[in-house]
């Protein structure tokens, strides 16, 4: 890859810290088992954005999780930054992808981890 879409795709993946809160209104563990991974999600005391981490550790993990966090009959935007198909901790630990879709309350959102991998979502309201 060359310097310029090198640089391009780090810009692009520092907008999700760039878009993080620090004042969070509630947590909630989503899912985690000490050692192995965990999932988090949080929602901004100042909007109805919530933010969401998954992390695990040397496994490969795939989740599907219940959104039942959001307000009921609200649209949000998920911006997904997560792991490529690619990705692995050791041989290929920079390779990832960045999406959005539209979700709601009550849907079913997968997430797909890689060894030693990760994902961040910025659930935005549509609000």
């Amino acid at each position: 890859m060359s310097n310029y879409l090198f640089t391009i795709c780090l810009v692009t993946a520092f907008q999700f810290i760039k878009d993080v809160p620090v004042d969070w209104e509630t947590t909630q563990v989503v899912n985690a088992k000490i050692g192995e991974f965990v999932i988090i999600a949080r929602k901004d005391k100042y909007s109805e954005d919530w933010y969401l981490g998954a992390i695990t550790n040397e496994n490969a993990r795939d989740f599907s999780i219940i959104l039942d966090f959001f307000k009921a009959d609200k649209l949000y935007t998920a911006q997904i930054y997560k792991d490529s198909e690619e990705a692995d901790y050791k041989s290929n630990p920079t390779a990832y992808g960045i999406e959005e879709k539209q979700v709601k309350k009550g849907e079913e959102f997968n997430i797909k981890l890689a060894k030693g991998g990760g994902m961040a979502v910025r659930f935005k309201s549509a609000d």
